[in-house]
């Protein structure tokens, strides 16, 4: 299923997952950092803040009811005084979708409220609660703006234009007031810029998590891609070969006709039991296999399944043999596999030659043929060699393959025999 030896392809990087993660600018968690958009407009959809707006309002209205109470020189809650709280928790409903106008709205009608000479009360809860919308989807500038412009305009208010608003009589606040107020104000911007900083957190977290969990799934994707491709090409070349076989000698050879059926047949068997255990890694994910993966040690039937398919392969090996990690043992063995299988369909040489060299930490092989090419399609995907490459690199090892200068052909892998992939 390769045709790489008769059409080169290009390599490229492949990338199993994403590869850039970016955080929404100014915010993150909690929801708030989709709304952000341009001039205090929100992107965020979805229902207004309901509950969390008519619970404000309903705070604020009971909490000012009962302020007011030690506040006798100020003016009594009236309906105006009412109407201006109930519409200051209003606007909180827009605080997601328009966080940079509800929290100079709010503002303004604090600044009203007190101008009005209402007591003094829950009412900074709407202006604290539109702060932290606001710094939160990003438009701190405007919670800047409108804590300043609260905290000027209160200033004026208490100190210089109390003699022309009501209550009568009333007289200029002490200055030392306005350090409590001013605590307070730079308190709120400090609270929301942490809750800001850690909501980006953990919009990082989350799309760092989405990132790696879309890696993992294309990772398991292309392992499984890999190992459909290595296991279908390789039998599906026997089966090919012994077809035609069977397909010649039919008439002339009935004999020789059966033994090439029965060649097809274990292929066949063999492939689906193959087939059957990759699938089922579909069908229950985390399970343990039903049957172990293949190794180095079932390189024999490799051999002899070539050569029903006619090619005759010389296997030797170099240094003391040693058990090998699951992944390199599964990937020496794919690797072997499809280079035979590609042998078969794309070279004239009935003759190949496998060497396996262990070496502390590595593990080398080669896989040679005389060729020549046939440059004939064979009907192949073109990934053989680009599968082979990646099973290496996912070990930390290479693939060289390529044209010998007596036109045969080798494939050359270096594996490290490390716990680098291997479950």
């Amino acid at each position: 299923m390769d045709q790489d030896r008769t059409r080169p392809r290009p390599e490229g990087p492949r990338h199993g997952g994403v590869a850039d993660v970016r955080c929404p600018g100014g915010g993150g968690g909690w929801g708030p950092p989709r709304w952000v958009g341009r001039w205090g407009r929100g992107q965020g959809g979805g229902r207004p803040p309901w509950r969390s707006s008519a619970a404000v309002t309903v705070f604020v209205l009971v909490g000012t009811s009962f302020a007011a109470q030690g506040q006798p020189e100020r003016m009594p809650v009236d309906v105006l005084a009412r109407v201006l709280l109930v519409a200051g928790g209003a606007l909180l409903l827009l605080r997601h979708r328009h966080p940079a106008a509800t929290v100079l709205g709010v503002a303004a009608l604090s600044l009203v409220y007190f101008g009005a000479g209402y007591p003094y009360g829950p009412v900074f809860l709407t202006v604290v609660v539109a702060v932290f919308a606001a710094v939160v989807a990003g438009h701190r500038r405007a919670a800047w703006w409108a804590l300043g412009l609260l905290w000027g305009g209160h200033l004026l208010l208490v100190h210089w234009l109390y003699r022309y608003l009501p209550p009568e009589g009333d007289t200029a606040a002490p200055w030392a007031q306005e350090l409590p107020v001013l605590a307070f104000a730079a308190a709120t911007l400090a609270a929301a810029e942490v809750a800001r900083v850690r909501s980006e957190q953990w919009a990082r977290e989350r799309a760092e998590r989405a990132a790696a969990q879309q890696r993992r799934a294309g990772e398991e994707r292309l392992r499984i891609a890999r190992e459909l491709h290595d296991v279908l090409a390789h039998s599906l070349a026997v089966i090919n070969v012994q077809a035609g076989v069977g397909l010649a000698l039919l008439d002339s050879d009935p004999e020789q006709a059966r033994t090439a059926l029965t060649t097809i047949k274990a292929a066949s068997k063999e492939a689906l039991g193959e087939v059957r255990q990759v699938l089922d890694t579909l069908r229950a994910p985390g399970e343990p296999p039903r049957a172990p993966a293949p190794g180095l040690d079932r390189l024999p039937e490799l051999v002899a399944q070539a050569a029903d398919a006619g090619l005759t392969v010389e296997v030797a090996t170099q240094g003391p043999a040693r058990t090998l990690p699951p992944g390199a043992d599964l990937a020496a063995f794919r690797i072997v596999q499809e280079a035979l299988t590609n042998v078969v369909r794309h070279s004239g040489s009935r003759t190949a030659r496998v060497r396996l060299a262990h070496a502390p930490g590595r593990l080398d092989l080669w896989i040679d043929d005389d060729g020549p090419a046939t440059g004939t399609d064979a009907g192949g995907s073109g990934n053989g060699l680009a599968g082979m490459r990646e099973r290496a690199a996912a070990l930390g090892g290479t693939i060289e393959a390529g044209t010998r200068p007596d036109g045969g052909f080798r494939v050359h892998a270096e594996l490290p025999l490390t716990d680098r992939g291997n479950p």
